[in-house]
């Protein structure tokens, strides 16, 4: 094994001891002593992983995670003490601690859990419970490899986010992964419902409390009992719906619409946004005791954009999903057509990357998927609805690139993208197309054809 680690404790045995073993097994192993001197040495060296012991001379174990790790996610942190308390693993683990152990610890355990850190990114694939995760990124594996822990507490659950990278996928793993897993997982989408309809919702009503009101409803809460909740999108939480939400979350009591009695809930709640919602707190559109109630341990979703290296896995296994669903032998994926995918900024996530791929696989009628395979938009002709957009997929036409090309599918993406934008230009009308692109009217139509582009004769 290979990977550069840092030990902070101010027990010198400890530091030498650690330093002897993981440098024996191939790592390079810097010591620090103090808080300041593990910020002296983070700051001036790139670290895979640091074990921290959370009392130290100067500061707080804990406040380091909390101070470098948010900006530098790359670097998993093992924390150590020989003072475990319940508090101090859940604050590690909220933190960005990957692992939490208590001293004295057994050495060998310690050389697998920095094995098991500094190897996983590599392997492409995390289980948790029924689910697997593509990812190859250590920000994404930052994220996964929490799960266990997380999992295993009854702490509420804040997955932030931008729309599109799976947040409620995450949490149906946590949920999997929990002593909860018998029980049931309700999602809630907390924008779909208007205020009056989603309290009754979530919290159930009894018989005539309002009009429609036919029968009693027990309510998601309840439903969810002994099994998770996961609220999508719960900065669209109306004021009134957050003051009723944070009392039961409080109290794990909840009151029908129009009821006079209480309902024990034991339910654990995972939210999800991709909203910042200490920005709307500031603006006083949430509550921010709501906020600190939901936000006990947080987990962010980086967007695909920041891990580009995670989408040759995903396109792999989206496309061999579309092939199996579509009943044909699985595509292949020409290298250049894997770049522009890889250069693209994936506005939509991976949900947009699913999307783009069955939908490749569902119009590609050969068994290769070239550059000319993929939508305009991809390839940077346009976005989505048709505006432009400057050229995302394509190497400049007079800079070949240092690993060379594939000249004919990059000079078929080109013919297409021409051939679509004449198209536009003269409404659908091909032999106008032709015209103002010096074609014959048989080889636009052939390569109309070849291209699946379509426009009146």
């Amino acid at each position: 094994m290979t990977g550069r680690l840092l030990v902070v404790d101010d027990e010198r045995n400890i530091r030498e001891v650690l330093r002897i073993v993981l440098e024996g097994e191939g790592y390079d192993v810097a010591e620090a002593s103090s808080y300041a001197e593990a910020m002296r040495e983070l700051e001036g060296t790139n670290f895979d992983l640091v074990i921290c012991d959370i009392f130290l001379p100067d500061g707080n174990g804990l406040d380091l995670v909390r101070a470098y790790h948010p900006g530098h996610p790359d670097t998993h942190f093992v924390v150590i003490t020989a003072h475990s308390t319940p508090a101090h693993a859940l604050t590690a683990l909220r933190d960005g601690a990957v692992e939490y152990v208590s001293k004295p610890f057994d050495v060998e355990e310690l050389k697998i859990i920095i094995e098991k850190q500094l190897k996983r990114p590599a392997e492409g694939v995390l289980s948790a419970g029924s689910f697997n995760f593509i990812a190859r990124s250590r920000a994404m594996w930052a994220v996964l490899e929490r799960i266990p822990q997380v999992a295993r507490s009854e702490a509420t659950v804040l997955v932030t986010g931008e729309s599109g990278t799976g947040k409620e996928l995450l949490a149906r793993a946590i949920h999997v992964a929990s002593p909860r897993a018998a029980q049931l997982f309700i999602p809630v989408n907390c924008g779909a419902l208007p205020e009056g309809l989603f309290e009754s919702e979530l919290f159930g009503h009894v018989r005539g409390s309002f009009t429609g009101a036919v029968t009693d409803k027990q309510g998601m809460m309840r439903e969810a009992h002994g099994g998770t909740l996961f609220l999508d999108e719960v900065g669209e939480l109306t004021p009134g719906i957050q003051v009723k939400l944070l009392r039961a979350l409080q109290e794990k009591k909840i009151r029908p619409v129009g009821g006079n009695r209480e309902f024990d809930v034991d339910t654990r709640v995972i939210a999800a946004t991709n909203k910042d919602l200490k920005k709307q707190v500031e603006e006083g559109k949430f509550r921010e005791d709501l906020y600190f109630r939901i936000n006990v341990i947080h987990l962010h979703v980086p967007p695909l954009r920041d891990r580009p290296e995670d989408v040759p896995e995903l396109v792999r296994h989206f496309v061999e999903k579309a092939s199996s669903r579509l009943g044909v032998e699985p595509k292949q994926i020409h290298r250049d057509a894997m770049a522009a995918l890889e250069h693209y900024s994936w506005p939509g996530n991976v949900r947009e990357l699913e999307n783009v791929v069955e939908r490749t696989v569902a119009t590609e009628s050969s068994q290769l998927i070239t550059v000319s395979s993929l939508p305009l938009h991809v390839l940077g002709g346009e976005v989505e609805g048709g505006a432009p957009a400057a050229s995302a997929g394509l190497p400049a036409l007079a800079v070949l690139p240092e690993n060379g090309l594939d000249i004919e599918a990059h000079v078929d993406a080109i013919r297409r993208d021409l051939m679509r934008q004449a198209l536009k230009r003269c409404g659908g009308v091909q032999k106008d197309a032709a015209r103002i692109l010096r074609m014959t009217y048989r080889a636009f139509r052939y390569h109309a054809e070849k291209y699946r582009l379509t426009g009146e004769d």
